[in-house]
């Protein structure tokens, strides 16, 4: 059966739309704008809106109508010798870090997604680079720039989470011709693709992607809700790091970093804080329930965090990297030769190990969650819906997850209409203990679950 034609509106109240600014892209009367939640939505006329059209359906990616990834990486890639379902086409794969100053200290993690971006910028590959940046001043914190040089490309190193959109930089890569390389997570990249499929001035001008593994795309809530937490007026933010680098500590121990009005700072590892588990779900967008590419398989190359020891432990951070174009081996290979990179050929099996519990949330979760009734728009994955061999534990993990996710945006934003953070802080807080009995087996409930599971029959124990 042939999916059927959709619009903003209906992806929108489908809880499937990303924010990712495509359909805005171009559009001289849609724009993207903050929801309630601190999400970005598109916006415009009710008639562009709640039309259903081809052209939006083929470019959103979360739309049923749209390419999945295996199409769009069969085109991008048709030389790529290998194939794994998990991590998509591919040439190689890496586990290392850039040895080249000062790529690996100015980034969270192992520097190499500056690197490459900067060397095909040196090389002249692209003109341009769009990337994520820091904002000035506050709220929004963060956005999509053009960076030109490798020194603008620095300056917006590090993990964002947080949400951003390509509306704004789409457009100028139709006013300005050049070359220009995308870097973006994997719905991103997708869009960017879909994207360039419909207009051939950005398939001319958008000739690399760079893709960022991910676990979810988080709500602008999240930095509220640090404030809250370390005692600060959200208004009086300027700045936030979601992880600063601290060499002497492991790699993933997050600290969350604010600067507020006349420059004092506070600061708190995520351990501390009530949402700091990032498995846990807090603020994340809904659409990122029914995602099923981890690593940025449409990407000319994708990096993620090594997280498997000893990789884990190295407060410098460690990449790892999944190649899939000629011209993206070509630079790593002689990045090494030159001494320039620090990296150890590794197979799919270490890609996907140091994602493991983001491959078992988009692939048996996300079975699992498509099952579920659910109204609107249903999504078209390439992960067929089935329940079948989940404990009752493990469906009640999924389900807690669920619920965190769509309770943190309403508590959060009670929260904040009231004037009384304390009602979603302690929330958060209760949700997380019954989170870290399910997962964990510990705390109050941890030891009240697992007695219950030794209860069922044997065929149903976690």
């Amino acid at each position: 059966m042939t999916a059927p034609i959709v619009s903003p509106g209906a992806i929108v109240r489908s809880g499937l739309c990303i924010g990712c600014g495509a359909c805005a892209s171009g559009e001289p009367e849609a724009r993207m704008a903050w929801d309630r939640f601190s999400q970005l939505k598109p916006t415009g006329p009710a008639a562009w809106m709640n039309t259903p059209t081809k052209a939006f359906s083929a470019t959103c990616p979360f739309s049923p109508r749209a390419e999945n990834e295996d199409v769009i990486a069969a085109r991008a890639f048709p030389d790529a010798p290998l194939h794994d379902d998990r991590i998509g086409r591919h040439v190689s794969a890496h586990v290392g870090a850039a040895v080249e100053a000062p790529f690996r200290e100015r980034g969270s993690s192992g520097g190499m997604v500056s690197w490459i971006a900067a060397e095909l910028l040196r090389r002249g590959h692209i003109d341009a680079v769009l990337h994520v940046h820091p904002g000035t001043g506050g709220a929004p914190f963060f956005g999509y720039r053009v960076a030109r040089s490798v020194d603008d490309l620095l300056a917006g190193a590090k993990s964002r989470y947080h949400p951003v959109h390509l509306a704004d930089v789409l457009d100028e890569v139709r006013r300005g011709p050049g070359r220009y390389a995308v870097v973006g997570i994997p719905c991103f990249i997708k869009a960017a693709h879909l994207a360039a499929a419909r207009d051939p001035v950005l398939a001319e001008r958008i000739t690399h992607r760079l893709g960022l593994f991910c676990g979810h795309m988080k709500s602008a809530r999240f930095v509220t809700s640090f404030a809250w937490q370390l005692g600060a007026d959200p208004d009086a933010v300027r700045a936030v790091e979601y992880r600063r680098k601290d060499e002497g500590r492991p790699a993933n121990w997050y600290t969350a970093h604010l600067t507020l009005d006349g420059g004092a700072t506070v600061q708190k590892d995520w351990w501390h804080l009530a949402d700091g588990d990032w498995g846990a779900g807090y603020f994340m967008n809904s659409a990122c329930n029914w995602c099923d590419d981890v690593v940025a398989e449409t990407a000319d190359i994708s990096f993620g965090d090594a997280w498997v020891e000893p990789y884990s432990s190295d407060g410098r951070g460690t990449n790892v990297i999944v190649v899939r174009t000629a011209l993206m081996q070509r630079l790593v290979d002689e990045g090494l030769a030159q001494g320039r990179l620090d990296l150890k050929a590794v197979d799919a099996d270490f890609i996907a190990d140091t994602q493991a519990a983001g491959f078992r949330q988009r692939r048996e979760g996300l079975a699992y969650r498509l099952t579920w009734a659910r109204r609107g728009v249903r999504p078209v994955k390439r992960v067929a819906p089935d329940a079948t061999g989940l404990t009752p534990r493990r469906r009640a993990v999924y389900r807690t997850r669920a619920a965190i996710s769509a309770g943190s945006h309403r508590m959060a934003d009670i929260a904040r209409r009231t004037g009384r953070p304390g009602i979603y802080v302690r929330w958060a807080w209760a949700a997380y203990r019954l989170y870290e009995g399910l997962v964990y087996a510990r705390g109050r409930f941890g030891p009240v679950l697992d007695r219950l599971e030794r209860l069922l029959p044997r065929g149903r124990r976690a």
